[in-house]
């Protein structure tokens, strides 16, 4: 990969995100309305800050992007290739186990429908997403892609599924599965060489 390439793909997702989250900020506002603006530069600069935080995730889901990448290429170097994608299935499965009954029913901790919601949202958003990039390469692609979306989404909003909030929740996950969905389904388009 380029630096030319690498810009390309860090300016765009930084875009995705940014959008991602004036997506869901407004929406959870014109849901919730918990933010009372005080006057009109309230209602100007909130827009501004969603396109701040969006970017702000969209850089943690690059990082979340790359540490995929080192891992994928370590686990082909340590495992043969079947077994390493065996190892992926497997451990999407148990990050959305853990994600939706082990944190709900097991611990206790928090509503299990919420955590229900959030599961089956990052599954079927991982099911798209793995469709379409099974579609534009190869069905080799497929669990790597199911385990990207699925297992390293989950790892990056371990720190706002701490917070307990829906909304916050909300907030995170909206910008986060576009950026990893636009990477993911990029990445071969990016890697693929210039006609000369």
């Amino acid at each position: 990969m380029s630096i030319k390439k690498w810009f390309y793909l860090f300016w765009t997702t930084l875009l995705i995100g940014a959008a991602g989250a004036v997506i869901a900020g407004l929406a959870l506002q014109a849901v919730n309305g918990k933010i009372d603006f005080k006057s009109t530069v309230d209602f100007l600069l909130y827009p501004l800050i969603l396109l701040g935080y969006g970017m702000l995730v969209s850089v943690y889901s690059q990082l979340g992007f790359f540490a995929y990448l080192i891992l994928n290429y370590m686990g082909i170097g340590v495992f043969p290739r079947k077994v390493w994608q065996y190892i992926q299935l497997v451990l999407a499965v148990l990050a959305l186990l853990e994600l939706v009954f082990l944190r709900s029913v097991v611990g206790g901790e928090r509503n299990v429908t919420s955590d229900l919601f959030l599961g089956i949202m990052i599954l079927l958003s991982a099911i798209v997403v793995t469709y379409f990039k099974v579609r534009s390469t190869n069905f080799s692609a497929w669990i790597p892609t199911f385990f990207f979306m699925t297992a390293i989404t989950i790892v990056e909003t371990i720190g706002v599924l701490r917070i307990g909030v829906d909304s916050a929740t909300v907030f995170i996950i909206v910008p986060l599965i576009a950026c990893n969905a636009f990477q993911i389904l990029m990445l071969h388009r990016v890697l693929k060489p210039q006609a000369a």
